[in-house]
């Protein structure tokens, strides 16, 4: 029977065309398959066929849905591009307008003065409401200024802010509501007043009619203002922009929100065309005044040596200055600090010599507000709610612009601060899983890792600024302080044995070493900090040895070791000679015997293990702590045996006692002296008299409990 036709040569494209075509119909198809079909194998072959055609197909989804992803992402990169360059196209030509208003009235001004006449006729054909003479030009300033301090007086709060001047007068005044700009939810309801350098937003009081309570004031040189395109309900609003906040309000209607646009914006113009002239007018030379005539005869030397030269003015008309406070912003914007920075030691080089001028006190007031934004982000930078990724170095450009602006201890306290976070946030994304030891191991890469990177950093930014170093120190301290609580609550909280808590703050202290690479040592903190916890564990285990040992001398037969096996002999010559017992063999018998009792051999090996690992934990401040441990554990052996020695009657079960106690003095006790010396560097007294005595404790001989 022919194989259908979807089976055949060429049947996988034939078969896609067939799904794709628009009049397919899957019953159809599946009833003439089913009808051409041999059997089960050649539907299950074109089952294989149909899901291999899923497959491609799914893959060339994923495929095209992965390309056109990243073609949006690009897209909405670009487009986030272009609308950054045309609210700067705007911007600029909003400016180049206001110039050439400014232009335009300048020579009309020019012309009005060479013909007096042509200005009279164009100032009554073209303005009837301007003044017409200089009387009724004050009449109409008073009248603005006595409206302005009407207004003002009647909200709480702006004297302080809004000192009183001759030349403010209010420009336009109304009721806005504000809404949020991120969530476009109504915030308030507020009344603004534009005056002719600055805006002031106050809301109305509830119990006070016509009373309002200030809220922010702006400076028109900082303001932007931009119109928010209508999107129903939201409409008639406009944007107004004050790096690094913005807000946003709605007018009455559409044509109160044309007139506040149109009001504010040619006030912005107003202002920079006054500044400008001032600024020229200032800058012109100015002929000093003539001294007046002296009568003192002493004088006339003094005048010859001083000849009477014009004060230096200096020039703040140059095209990048009138710009800086402008591109400062632009520049903070576009968070390009270096730029803003490289702007800010431009003028400073250029007003090093220069004298401290009206201008040059106005120009340094509009740049300090510039700085102080300026360090407002910079210090966002380095905050720990920013993303703690990239390690010291991705703080760097924060940290050098900080430094450059002055602001080196701010930006030293916000560098440690940032990195404290950073240590702290990886210590807690520790997992806490298997060993203990291992999880030391983790734990003491990642905080003195960490730690060495901050100080090679830290010396790479603050190279020049010695006094930094200090706050470091201090850090260091702090971040030990907080890795030491890790490591204590792991290791000496969980009541590990003696023998991990050994190993474990072997390791810190290895790791710490490191430190010294860069000159830091840290040793002396990390034991400060650590010998408390280290005493707790010397005296836990010392009391677990004391109560194993009375429990072995309370079932005490003074009997002699039977090993059993020569394995078990061999096993326990190997753990003898580990201690330091190289003279074990003299108290081996025949076959597997050992002449000593199982409570001395045992009370030998936990010593000397307990020795060795409370060296592995060793610094000066334990001395005493650790020789008063092992006098204490001493003590009970020694008493046991010589209480035993002085009770027992069975003369042979005596010389055995003695063999036992020539054991302890002879071997025991010289070894647990040498290898303290050893690991101390100097011999204890303690133990020396522990060894030269013959009984440690004299006791009542018809006494028959023991002391101990």
């Amino acid at each position: 029977m022919a194989m259908p036709m979807s089976l055949g040569e060429g049947g996988g494209s034939r078969l896609r065309r067939q799904l794709e075509s628009g009049g397919f119909v899957a019953a159809e198809y599946v009833k003439q398959l089913s009808q051409q079909s041999d059997g089960d194998r050649d539907l299950q072959e074109h089952r294989q066929r149909i899901q291999a055609l899923s497959e491609e197909t799914a893959q060339s989804l994923k495929r095209n849905v992965y390309q056109n992803y990243r073609q949006f992402i690009e897209t909405a990169r670009e487009i986030s591009y272009l609308e950054s360059e045309m609210y700067q196209l705007s911007h600029i030509l909003t400016e180049q307008k206001g110039i050439m208003e400014a232009v335009t009235q300048a020579l009309l001004l020019q012309a009005d003065r060479d013909d007096p006449e042509l200005g009279s006729r164009r100032a009554a054909t073209t303005d009837p409401f301007l003044p017409l003479s200089a009387k009724e030009a004050a009449a109409n300033e008073e009248g603005r200024q006595r409206t302005l301090t009407t207004l003002l007086e009647k909200v709480e709060g702006y004297r302080d802010l809004l000192p009183e001047s001759p030349s403010k007068y209010l420009v336009y005044n109304g009721d806005l509501v504000e809404y949020d700009a991120d969530h476009m939810a109504q915030i308030q309801r507020v009344h603004a007043f534009l005056m002719n350098d600055c805006l002031l937003v106050a809301t109305a009081l509830p119990n006070r009619r016509g009373a309002y309570r200030y809220v922010a004031l702006y400076s028109l040189d900082g303001l932007a203002v931009v119109n928010v395109k209508d999107n129903p309900p939201m409409k008639d609003m406009f944007k107004l922009l004050m790096f690094p906040e913005s807000r946003i309000f709605q007018a009455e209607n559409a044509k109160i929100k044309k007139e506040w646009l149109e009001v504010l914006e040619e006030t912005k113009r107003n202002r920079a065309l006054s500044e400008k002239q001032r600024l020229e007018q200032e800058a012109l030379p100015r002929p000093a005044p003539a001294p007046p005539e002296s009568t003192n005869p002493f004088e006339e030397e003094e005048e010859e040596e001083e000849p009477s030269a014009e004060e230096e003015v200096v020039d703040l008309s140059l095209e990048w200055i009138q710009e800086l406070p402008e591109d400062l912003d632009v520049c903070i914007a576009q968070r390009d600090f270096e730029g803003a920075v490289d702007l800010l030691d431009k003028l400073n080089e250029y007003l090093r010599d220069k004298p401290v001028s009206q201008p040059v006190k106005e120009l340094r007031v509009k740049v300090d507000e510039r700085v102080r934004q300026l360090t407002d982000v910079l210090v966002f930078e380095l905050s720990p709610d920013r993303s703690l990724r990239g390690g010291p170095r991705a703080t760097r450009r924060a940290v050098s612009q900080l430094i450059r602006l002055g602001q080196s201890t701010k930006a030293c306290e916000l560098f440690l601060k940032n990195r404290a976070a950073a240590v702290q946030t990886a210590i807690r994304q520790l997992r806490i899983e298997g060993a203990t030891l291992l999880y030391i191991h983790k734990l003491c890469h990642v905080f003195f890792t960490s730690l060495l990177e901050t100080a090679r950093e830290f010396e790479t930014d603050f190279a020049g600024n010695n006094g930094c170093y200090s706050a470091f120190v201090v850090w260091a301290r702090s971040s030990m302080k907080m890795f030491v609580d890790a490591f204590s609550k792991q290791v000496f909280d969980s009541k590990e044995s003696l023998s991990t808590a050994a190993e474990c703050v072997k390791v810190a202290k290895e790791h710490c070493k490191q430190l010294s690479e860069i000159g830091l040592d840290l040793t002396f903190i990390i034991h400060a900090l650590l010998v408390k916890d280290i005493k707790g564990a010397l005296q836990s285990y010392k009391d677990i040895i004391i109560e194993a040992t009375k429990h072995r001398n309370s079932e005490e037969m003074w009997r002699r070791m039977n090993l059993m096996t020569p394995e078990a002999l061999g096993k326990l010559r190997e753990e003898m000679r580990s201690c330091g017992v190289g003279n074990f063999d003299q108290y081996t018998g025949d076959d597997c015997w050992v002449n000593l009792s199982y409570t001395v051999v045992a009370f030998t090996k936990q010593t000397m293990a307990f020795l060795e690992e409370a060296l592995k934990l060793y610094f000066p401040e334990l001395h005493m702590v650790l020789l008063e441990s092992l006098v204490e554990i001493i003590l009970v052996a020694v008493q046991h045996v010589d209480y035993s020695l002085r009770c027992e009657q069975d003369p042979e079960k005596k010389a055995f006692i003695r063999q036992n106690a020539s054991f302890l003095y002879e071997t025991v006790l010289p070894v647990v002296e040498k290898r303290f010396e050893e690991g101390v560097g100097k011999p204890a007294k303690q133990l020396q008299d522990l060894r030269n005595a013959s009984r440690l404790m004299r006791v009542n001989p018809e006494s028959t409990t023991s002391v101990v």
